[in-house]
């Protein structure tokens, strides 16, 4: 798992919050490399079906995962934009596509709770747990098993 960033507060962590769906899920602030806008992918062959593509970042190949797709979502209407979160994960840049990106949250440790015995079994797979917000729930994603696309194999 890819470790939150203490924040300035004592015995806080930070996340950088996006929204899929409605949803507000939360990025360890530490993992993130870039945040972009809308990118051309080019088509990667007999990728998975949640690999969107690849990109260039400043000559550097970058694989997307369309987190639609990874978290069993409908897919984005085709009119409305998307943005990425660039995560680095063991020394790879992967581009997590996502509806929007919001603000960086420096979360409290004591409000940090499991996941909810109702959350989606496949969210529940790629998450560590939930910081129960004032208006809505932000679900905290494990950048490692997030990326793990099938029981044996990861985005090339």
């Amino acid at each position: 798992m890819t470790e939150p960033r203490e924040g300035a507060a004592h015995g806080a962590k930070e996340f950088v919050t996006v929204t899929i769906a409605g949803q507000l899920f939360g990025v360890p602030v530490l993992a993130v490399q870039d945040v972009l806008g809308a990118q051309r992918l080019a088509r990667i062959p007999l990728a998975p079906a949640e690999v969107a593509g690849a990109l260039n970042l400043r000559g550097r190949i970058v694989t997307a995962i369309d987190l639609r797709r990874r978290l069993g979502l409908p897919p984005r209407a085709s009119e409305a934009k998307s943005m990425s979160v660039v995560v680095d994960h063991h020394g790879e840049f992967y581009s997590l596509i996502v509806d929007a990106v919001g603000e960086v949250l420096s979360l409290p440790d004591e409000a940090f709770e499991p996941n909810p015995a109702m959350l989606d079994p496949l969210w529940r797979a790629v998450s560590v747990g939930i910081f129960r917000l004032q208006k809505e729930l932000l679900v905290v994603f494990d950048v490692e098993r997030l990326l793990e696309l099938g029981p044996t194999r990861r985005a090339a």
